[in-house]
């Protein structure tokens, strides 16, 4: 079976490049964008990703912009925002916003992250063989 195509929204140049790197070794398909309108432009493109991972605070447009183009009863894939700071009202603008999870980078590490993702890609599976 195919691995799933992953955006990964993230301004810092190094994060982003780690995530590529981590997530293309674990088989997944990325596809980086550096600010919240580029991952706009990509998201707007045929075919959408199986899921997003996007930055809260990024130039042009920050993560809860990005998540107000793309409502959650409008888009097929889950989202895990990526924030430097578990703020709680972080927390309930990005559940407002359809946000699937959190990950709080300071918190956390990159096999966490995989995790996170595995965990919501076999939750969409799921749903879409309960819909057949």
């Amino acid at each position: 079976m195919a691995k799933a195509t992953i955006l990964f929204a993230e301004d810092d140049t190094l994060l982003r490049n780690i995530y590529a790197k981590k997530f293309t070794m674990a088989g997944y398909d990325v596809r980086p964008a550096a600010d919240g309108e580029e991952a706009i432009m990509l998201l707007s493109k045929e075919p959408t990703p199986d899921l997003v991972v996007l930055d809260i605070s990024m130039p042009k447009a920050d993560g809860f912009q990005v998540l107000e183009r793309f409502p959650k009863t409008s888009r097929t894939y889950p989202v895990i925002m990526l924030t430097n700071f578990d703020l709680e009202e972080y927390r309930k603008r990005g559940k407002e916003l359809g946000a699937d999870d959190f990950f709080v980078k300071k918190d956390m590490t990159i096999r966490s992250l995989l995790e996170m993702v595995e965990r919501l890609l076999m939750l969409k599976q799921a749903e879409k063989n309960t819909k057949k």
